[in-house]
């Protein structure tokens, strides 16, 4: 488990992160602005997923390539955004209403987006449906105090660089191989493994609660 408000992030720490987000702490652009921005990327990766399951080989490729550049837009304004706010000093009072609420939007829209392009609604928006339950679920245990739980082992980055992959992958499929199970085969694995995730988030909130219940009764 990481603080109470922060997920820990490794490419917080890179030159070009720090660059970017020093450019648009001294821009008139907004911390606010850069997550509903992230909601644009989502909804670009959804409907070239949805598209792409419409098209030939060669256009389902491209768009596939499309809906893993609109994935990684996402997560680049997840980073930023923070950054920008916490380390640029641009903190707004909605901040964390726009912190949260977008990040939903985006799962929902990539997951079910990708649910279409591997010709299975159903499991997308249960992958969708999963996402969202491991957010609540860390949001709930902050509520009881609780530090932030963004544990996997299927957590948003986690989920994020594997519909990424998964892209990639099923773009290169029909040329190398002539199947198309990548994209069937990794929305299994995203359900499982956020499935999963949410149950241990379950577990160490269970735990909590009673330490805390515990703690309390002995004051």
């Amino acid at each position: 488990m990481s603080g109470f408000s922060r997920r820990p992030i490794a490419s917080r720490d890179t030159g070009w992160a720090r660059s970017m987000a020093r450019r648009l702490a001294a821009s008139r652009v907004t911390p606010n602005q850069i997550s509903q921005a992230s909601v644009g990327f989502a909804a670009l990766a959804g409907a070239a997923f949805w598209a792409s399951a419409q098209m030939g080989d060669v256009l389902r490729a491209l768009l596939l390539v499309v809906a893993a550049a609109g994935c990684q837009g996402r997560l680049i304004c997840n980073l930023l955004d923070g950054m920008v706010a916490i380390e640029g000093g641009r903190k707004a009072p909605d901040g964390p209403f726009w912190n949260e609420a977008p990040d939903r939007a985006a799962d929902i829209l990539i997951l079910v987006g990708l649910g279409l392009a591997a010709g299975l609604p159903v499991l997308g928006w249960a992958a969708a449906a999963l996402a969202v339950l491991t957010a609540y679920l860390r949001e709930l245990g902050r509520a009881e105090g609780m530090p932030a739980d963004f544990s996997g082992p299927m957590a948003k980055p986690q989920r994020m660089a594997v519909v990424t992959v998964a892209a990639v992958l099923g773009a290169a499929e029909p040329f190398v191989s002539g199947t198309a199970h990548v994209l069937p085969v990794v929305l299994w694995l995203l359900i499982c493994g956020t499935a999963l995730t949410a149950a241990l988030r379950c577990r160490r909130l269970i735990r909590w609660l009673g330490h805390k219940d515990r703690a309390g009764n002995t004051d």
